[in-house]
């Protein structure tokens, strides 16, 4: 698929029509009181707090967002579902979770993604940064997000709980459409991209795609 077809095609959404839901080990299925991380402006561990209460007192945790590009310059996005605490139905980054208490940024990530997307990549850290956003309903999103990227170009397996559409698209109409209907899209993603123009952008796509090459021919 050439560049510009994909342009023409991005609108198309994958959508689960099943129903199903998997209970993998990435969902805590309310059967677990959710504690998140709280930090410092460091990112520096101060205790932890079951997790409402944190986005009721808009207190600075530990999150992650994860991007995820194919092999023809696609960001693979979520709709968020609609039955989510916050910002459900806004579209947002491939996948974006909180570490547990005693876990790592590494194992983390892999665990959402599986969850969330339904598979699994290498993935590589880009940055960091802390934002703070009202979501509605009482609640504050206050974190200090670690943002990774990746590359992926197999099958797209979403958790109907998690994500209720999935959209690849080309990473210069995303930023289009972020000037034109930024309300569509979550605070945290529009912060990331905000940090970040178009050709930036762009080439960690394209520097996503080289080094899934390499790891290609050198058997990795």
């Amino acid at each position: 698929m050439t560049r510009q077809k994909r342009r023409e095609t991005d609108r198309v959404l994958k959508i689960r029509e099943d129903g199903g839901s998997r209970n993998g080990e990435g969902d805590w299925g309310g059967k677990v009181e959710e504690r998140l991380i709280l930090v410092d402006e460091t990112d520096r561990q101060i205790g932890t707090m079951e997790k409402m209460e944190v986005h009721r007192a808009g207190l600075l945790h530990r999150a992650f967002s994860l991007f995820v590009f194919d092999g023809e310059g696609g960001l693979l996005l979520q709709q968020r579902a609609r039955s989510k605490y916050h910002s459900g139905g806004l579209w947002s980054n491939t996948c974006c979770s909180h570490p547990r208490q005693g876990e790592s940024l590494e194992l983390a990530v892999h665990r959402a993604l599986v969850h969330e997307m339904g598979f699994d990549c290498e993935l590589r850290k880009v940055m960091d940064f802390v934002y703070r956003a009202d979501v509605g309903d009482g609640l504050v999103e206050h974190e200090f997000d670690h943002v990774f990227s990746g590359f992926w170009t197999g099958e797209v397996l979403p958790s109907p709980d998690e994500a209720e559409a999935i959209r690849w698209i080309d990473t210069d109409l995303l930023f289009d459409d972020l000037k034109v209907r930024p309300s569509l899209y979550t605070p945290w993603f529009r912060g990331i991209l905000g940090q970040m123009d178009p050709v930036l952008f762009r080439r960690l796509a394209e520097e996503e795609k080289r080094l899934h090459r390499r790891d290609r021919r050198s058997g990795g």
